[in-house]
């Protein structure tokens, strides 16, 4: 919007511009503008019309009476995320412009600073400060923008943030430049992380890294001219000057940012290129063509074949009664509940893989009519991918179906040696399908125990660095033994018992057995730890399920840690209870 406005300066025509947001009861509004500046030649903009889909029908037709007996100076300028009820005849028609942040932090600053002159560096009753803390946001704008390209590591959520952002920063500086002796840098913290930045942001962990990202740019030290924004000293604040000297600076940084520019290690890099490599493949074998020609196997017997192979090693649904029989509900362990809502939670699963992989065998031989729903899981089947109607009901994962299927057998193992030998001494965490639950029960177990209320319990966390999960013969006290996480951003070194940097080229690392400790009124670390949050899969994107828990975030872990938090939570460092492979 404001680069439109500034066109419509250039073309002398911001006087004669009307803009409107469209959403409830914005319809009638819209069409009187349209109306009066195709009589008197002016400009027409509608900001988000993906807000109001049901009048997209109606500029629909608007837009088809439009014709050349209009004023020749009359524009209609539309603006909408993607959507699909947008008129496609509209689309058709227009001429379409998109607009993508550039991509590298050099091509970023570059486009920031060449849309400001002279003039706005210098109007301020500060312009020394002033310029030094606008490189700072303009800075911040960049490597919040360019961080997407690593995915999951980078944010939990792609956000789209916008150049208006930036300009609501920049007009808010030099009114706080202006207004206050002393520069408020706990305002413009705030304000830019959490309000104009961080209004967009609705993940938690992400807004704990946006927060941490804006501190580095807005900070008292960035006034000195030696200040580095990265260890390699390459990114740094350059002297208060003019443009040019800014444009200087920028077209002097490389055109490929490191991942060290971003606060990541440079396994980060790796990680990048495995997904771009992985999505490329995605998309070749959604184009494959879905019959075979000439000698070999058809794709039909391929699947067939597959899907005998897969009935005959998936493991057979429990009798949960009498199951039930041998681990009641107690009060004084709740690991009996997990057990059976465990169980049950199986063999939902397991009970439609049965089914579904017999009418898939009779369909393919014609025996009965190859449903959508089979046709799907044929094509996955196909391509070594879980079938939806599998996936819609079975545990988070990200392996193909080779892999899950391995994987679910060593969970039903997990928990049938749960079943035959008693609770286990120590937990497989990563064979639970809702171990959000097992957490749960263990602060129970020592609540009842104990006689004291839950809420008010919490956990130490223990890492058992010199001690491995095969040799534990019994159980703790309290609390319990856990085992089958893995770390990314870092790894634990079991020498100094400390979080430390990854190796390179190892993009994942095994976490020691670790010891949960329930504490009544335990006072929170505040210093020598990182809160490393704990998922489930390496999307790390999750919703709100209709429990209150995240489907995929599971809690946050404690970890020693010589260094900042803010250093760990940059890096994107996160722990897993399961990867690809």
């Amino acid at each position: 919007v404001a680069d439109l406005k500034k066109f419509a300066e250039d073309m002398q025509m911001s006087k004669k511009l009307e803009s409107i947001s469209l959403g409830q009861g914005q319809g009638g509004k819209a069409k009187r503008l349209i109306e009066d500046a195709s009589q008197r030649g002016g400009w027409v903009l509608l900001q988000n019309c993906h807000l109001s889909i049901s009048w997209m029908p109606e500029l629909e037709r608007i837009c088809e009476e439009l014709n050349d007996s209009l004023h020749r100076e009359f524009r209609l300028w539309l603006t909408s995320m993607p959507t699909p009820a947008f008129p496609t005849s509209v689309l058709q028609n227009g001429i379409k412009m998109t607009i993508e942040p550039p991509k590298g932090l050099r091509s970023n600053l570059l486009r920031s600073y060449t849309n400001i002159d002279n003039k706005e560096l210098n109007d301020c009753s500060k312009p020394e400060v002033f310029k030094k803390l606008l490189f700072g946001f303009c800075f911040f704008h960049a490597i919040v923008q360019d961080r997407r390209k690593f995915g999951p590591i980078g944010w939990n959520i792609a956000y789209e943030f916008t150049n208006e952002d930036l300009t609501v920063c920049k007009r808010q500086l030099k009114l706080f430049l202006d207004d206050y002796e002393e520069v408020p840098y706990k305002v413009l913290n705030y304000l830019g992380a959490e309000i104009n930045y961080g209004g967009r942001v609705t993940d938690d962990k992400d807004g704990r890294l946006i927060v941490t990202i804006l501190k580095t740019y807005m900070t008292g030290r960035i006034l000195d001219d030696d200040y580095k924004f990265s260890r390699s000293g390459m990114y740094y604040s350059p002297e208060a000057g003019e443009q040019e000297d800014y444009l200087k600076y920028i077209q002097g940084l490389p055109l490929n940012p490191g991942p060290e520019a971003f606060g990541l290690h440079d396994n980060a890099e790796i990680t990048t290129a495995q997904n771009e490599t992985r999505h490329l493949l995605v998309t070749i074998l959604s184009l494959q063509p879905r019959s075979s020609s000439g000698g070999g196997k058809t794709r039909e017997q391929i699947i067939g074949e597959l899907a005998v192979e897969i009935e005959k090693k998936a493991p057979p649904p429990w009798n949960i009664e009498k199951i039930g029989k041998k681990y009641p509900t107690q009060y004084s362990e709740s690991m009996n509940t997990v057990l059976m809502q465990e169980l049950i939670r199986y063999n939902k699963l397991l009970e439609i893989m049965k089914s579904s992989l017999a009418d898939i065998q009779k369909a393919l031989v014609g025996r009965i009519v190859m449903s959508e729903e089979l046709e799907h899981m044929a094509d996955s089947l196909f391509t070594n991918q879980v079938p939806q109607m599998w996936e819609s009901v079975g545990f988070l994962s990200l392996k193909p179906l080779s892999s899950w299927t391995k994987d679910l057998t060593e969970r039903v193992t997990f928990l049938n040696n749960w079943i035959d030998h008693g609770t286990p001494k120590t937990f497989w965490i990563s064979g639970f399908f809702f171990p959000q639950a097992f957490i749960t029960g263990t602060l129970q177990n020592y609540a009842r125990k104990h006689v004291v209320a839950v809420d008010r319990l919490s956990f130490d966390f223990v890492i058992l660095d010199d001690k491995n999960y095969e040799d534990i013969t019994e159980k703790p006290e309290d609390g319990c033994y856990i085992h089958g996480m893995f770390l990314e951003g870092a790894r634990w070194n079991g020498e100094k018992h400390i979080l430390d940097e990854s190796n390179p080229k190892e993009l994942y690392t095994e976490v020691p057995m670790m010891h949960l400790v329930p504490k009544p009124d335990r006072p929170t670390p505040e210093t020598g730890v990182y809160n490393c949050p704990l998922y489930k899969v390496l999307s790390r994107r999750g919703t709100l399920s209709t429990t209150g828990h995240s489907t995929n975030f599971v809690m946050f872990v404690e970890l020693a840690s010589s260094e900042e938090e803010d250093q760990w939570i940059k890096a994107g460092v996160a722990m897993f209870l399961s990867l690809r492979y």
